[in-house]
């Protein structure tokens, strides 16, 4: 019986993204209101003040990731007013981006479901406009993150009473005024990759981003942009690799790092947001990419044998 119990848990991880990587107290309140759901465990948070965003990992059972992500909902658009918000990283919402990713014995389909449930209760109880994305896209052309956020928060504000096709899957036809619109969506475990450059030249990190990223007919599965961090003097490759079998880390480190010395420039340090499946890791190590703040608690399955053992 045992046995069988333990082969039946469900998990399903949640990464929301929220507008603010400046005031801990904001996000000490979003990543508590997390926590508060029997059932729900915070297995990271990362924030960033050039970026002006942070990232909380969480996961738990289907009912209890959604229950949080509600609630986190709830704060941060209590906690953020986009009006008053500036930062380098593209964002529509306070909390801007909701996916959900299944884990040990979920399905994407379960994942849809359950994105599409927590968008519909997004805007019934706290009247913020969902759009979908990803696996949960309702519309072809929103499959795409990128696709749906194309003008941030000041762009479509009032946009979506002007032009049916800017109007959020759910709620609206405006955005909420202070809180702006949740993207939810549901998607396989992606790697979040940044790589800073020795540099401040933003047309140098422009030119890496774009030559890598699949839009631009780079490597498969990467979605890049060239950022300056101006607080620390840099700039820096800011990635998503969607599947991280088809273009690993290595491989966009490596071609970072070959395009940066025909400048004469060299990769300063490479970060993580979140955590990392160990897969992704085959056939290099945290040394060779430069990782900072690297230990075997940003491998995902270690973090979660750590924190929410077999029962």
């Amino acid at each position: 019986m045992e046995g069988d119990a333990q082969l039946s848990r469900v998990l399903i991880e949640c990464v929301p993204n929220f507008s603010e990587g400046r005031d801990p107290r904001v996000i000490d309140a979003i990543e508590s209101a997390i926590a508060s759901v029997t059932g729900s465990t915070v297995l990271h948070r990362t924030s960033d003040p050039d970026h002006n965003r942070s990232v909380i990992t969480f996961a738990g059972t289907p009912q209890s990731v959604m229950e949080s992500a509600v609630r986190a909902a709830a704060i941060a658009a209590e906690r953020i007013d986009l009006n008053r918000q500036s930062g380098v990283h593209p964002r529509l919402g306070a909390m801007d981006v909701l996916p959900f990713i299944p884990l040990e014995g979920a399905t994407l389909s379960q994942c849809v479901g359950i994105a599409h449930q927590t968008g519909r209760r997004i805007w019934d109880e706290l009247r913020i406009p969902v759009y979908f994305y990803e696996a949960a896209a309702l519309r072809p052309e929103r499959v795409r993150l990128e696709n749906v956020r194309r003008g941030e928060f000041e762009a479509l504000l009032k946009s979506g009473e002007e032009a049916a096709a800017k109007r959020p899957d759910i709620g609206g036809p405006a955005l909420h005024p202070t809180a702006g619109a949740v993207i939810v969506g549901a998607r396989k475990l992606l790697v979040a990759f940044n790589v800073a450059l020795k540099t401040n030249d933003l047309a140098l990190a422009k030119s890496i981003a774009r030559r890598i990223r699949a839009s631009s007919g780079g490597f498969p599965a990467v979605k890049a942009l060239g950022l300056p961090l101006a607080s620390r003097g840099l700039v820096q490759v800011s990635m998503n690799l969607t599947d991280f079998e088809q273009t690993p880390p290595r491989a966009v480190f490596a071609e970072i790092a070959r395009l940066a010395a025909q400048a004469g420039v060299e990769i300063q340090e490479s970060e993580l947001i979140g955590l990392i499946p160990r897969q992704a890791l085959q056939g290099t190590s945290p040394e060779e990419l430069k990782l900072k703040d690297f230990d075997s608690q940003r491998i995902l399955e270690d973090r979660i044998d750590s924190l929410i053992p077999r029962a």
